[in-house]
């Protein structure tokens, strides 16, 4: 038994009555075992800070530490590990290896996540930990020739999600329109890196694509990236619940005036047939305005849920449109070498490896950036205990 540092969060306060208290990240050392046979102890190198991260701050839509029965957890879900012992039983990894760790805890029998290390799965470690002890088969090792830096590994999660949930909305699409397209379907998506990366793979499938954002540091990425740019501030008042709510008597005018400039630019985009497929990990309030644009045999596809878990729906008018609504979550365990693969072959990774890198000393400091939303960046990133 080892002492390691770690960023901790505990448990909020049991009266929720007030609403959620945020929690705080406190710097301490907490003990870890040595590794069991099919075990590895590992360290720490690069995390990417996750919206579940933020999500166990804010304490919402639950306290995720006290749904875990714990008195405090470690967060970081997402990045790069280096081998430093294995146990008995293990095969494979070696010393000195660096590997992406698959936060999976318990897995269903097809191999998708039920549970998330260093969220929801009990008395499972996180990246915020200078070191943890993880079953081998959650490692994934890097590809030795070192082509890519780790860095541009860190946010891996995030493109395996993509990975994913493309394959099954690319096959929802295709199962109600041939293949024969006699125009480029448009894929607009609202959301953060998973929908940046998610476009990626649109656009090698011959898609057009298209991407929201309000700022301009992130429309200027988009339009590198090859996707079409679409500047949020256009339509500055499209959140209906938000409208819907307020008190302000011109409040739905000036949601229906964004609703209506939102619905023009995508006539435009699509020659007036609506969005073929909407990577839509936002809901809550711009859900009615995604519905409204998408055309017949459309796709909705959601990875997330950043600003509302509850959506409506009229199921009359779903089924009449042939709307297909797609609801994944993280990746299959087994599929994690596959998609590592191609990550390596194609260089389908985000182009960060010169970005700046918060040290672990303060990590507090990137957990308020995220908060506000100050990031230029889709792929926050953050070092371990032994990198600094």
């Amino acid at each position: 038994m080892e002492n390691v540092q770690a960023w901790v969060l505990p448990a909020g306060p049991q009266d929720r009555s007030g609403g959620p208290v945020r929690g705080e990240l406190t710097l301490t050392r907490i003990p870890i075992a040595s590794p069991g046979d099919h075990e590895v102890l590992v360290e720490s190198l690069v995390g990417c800070w996750e919206a579940n991260m933020e999500h166990a701050l804010a304490r919402s839509p639950v306290d995720i530490v006290r749904q875990r029965g714990e008195d405090r957890i470690v967060l970081g879900t997402c990045g790069v590990v280096r081998v430093l012992r294995t146990g008995a039983a293990v095969r494979g990894l070696r010393e000195g290896q660096e590997c992406l760790w698959i936060p999976f805890g318990q897995v269903d029998r097809h191999g998708y996540a039920e549970t998330i290390c260093a969220y929801d799965a009990p008395g499972s470690p996180g990246l915020l930990a200078e070191r943890m002890v993880v079953p081998a088969d959650r490692l994934v090792p890097l590809p030795a020739d070192g082509r890519h830096p780790v860095e541009r590994w860190a946010p891996f999660a995030r493109y395996f999600t993509a990975w994913d949930n493309w394959r099954v909305t690319s096959r929802c699409w295709r199962s109600q329109v041939d293949d024969a397209w006699d125009e480029q379907p448009l894929v607009l998506g609202w959301g953060g890196g998973v929908v940046f990366a998610e476009l990626e793979l649109a656009r090698r499938e011959g898609f057009r694509t298209a991407m929201v954002s309000g700022r301009d540091s992130r429309l200027k990425e988009i339009a590198a990236s090859g996707a079409i740019a679409v500047d949020r501030r256009e339509f500055p008042d499209l959140d209906y619940l938000r409208a819907k709510e307020s008190t302000d008597p011109d409040a739905m005018d000036r949601y229906r005036a964004s609703e209506a400039r939102f619905l023009e630019i995508v006539g435009e985009l699509s020659g007036g047939h609506g969005v073929s497929v909407f990577l839509d990990n936002l809901g809550g309030g711009l859900h009615r305005a995604t519905m409204k644009s998408l055309a017949r045999e459309g796709v909705v596809s959601t990875v997330g849920w950043k600003t509302g878990m509850r959506l409506w729906n009229l199921r009359a008018t779903e089924c009449i449109s042939r709307h297909i609504h797609v609801h994944t979550h993280a990746w299959r365990l087994q599929d994690a070498p596959r998609i590592r693969d191609v990550m390596q072959e194609t260089g389908w990774l985000p182009d960060i490896a010169d970005g700046p890198v918060t040290p672990f000393a303060r990590v507090p400091e990137l957990a308020e950036t995220y908060r506000r939303d100050d990031f230029d960046t889709y792929f926050p990133l953050f070092s371990g205990a032994g990198r600094g």
